[in-house]
């Protein structure tokens, strides 16, 4: 199951197979989510290929979950939140907004929160974090 020998660095033409429209909704359900091409040839293969391909993650077959997750991801992205503490910060630091200990001790948390809400959600969702976000990635 290797590549052509006689051209390097690319794969052997593809192989294709029909199947009825039932023998196509049985794969379908079988596979569960996964890649389609990927499911048969595991299931070809399978004795070389202990691990069945991984459930696609984003696309039509994405969860009802998954769904909700990127758009809450989106409206904490979209959301003032981050602006508005950082108004408060510079009210603060200018004087013009007085601060006392347990001001500064309750905007801390409500960035950690913050913070930690948005690395949740990236983290359950698969997604690769932005080198920037790599620090503020705290494990719930």
């Amino acid at each position: 199951m290797g590549k052509n020998n006689n051209r390097s660095n690319q794969y052997p033409p593809p192989f294709s197979m029909r199947f009825t429209d039932d023998e196509r909704k049985a794969l379908n359900l079988a596979a569960a989510g996964r890649p389609l091409a990927a499911y048969i040839r595991w299931l070809i293969f399978k004795e070389d290929m202990p691990e069945m391909p991984k459930k696609r993650t984003r696309g039509e077959s994405a969860s009802q979950d998954h769904k909700q997750l990127a758009k809450l991801l989106g409206a904490l992205g979209k959301s003032r939140i981050a602006s508005n503490i950082n108004q408060l910060a510079k009210a603060a630091n200018s004087g013009s907004l007085p601060v006392s200990q347990e001001i500064i001790n309750a905007l801390n948390e409500s960035v950690a929160a913050i913070k930690w809400m948005r690395a949740t959600l990236i983290k359950g969702m698969g997604i690769k974090p932005q080198s920037k976000d790599k620090d503020e990635n705290n494990d719930p």
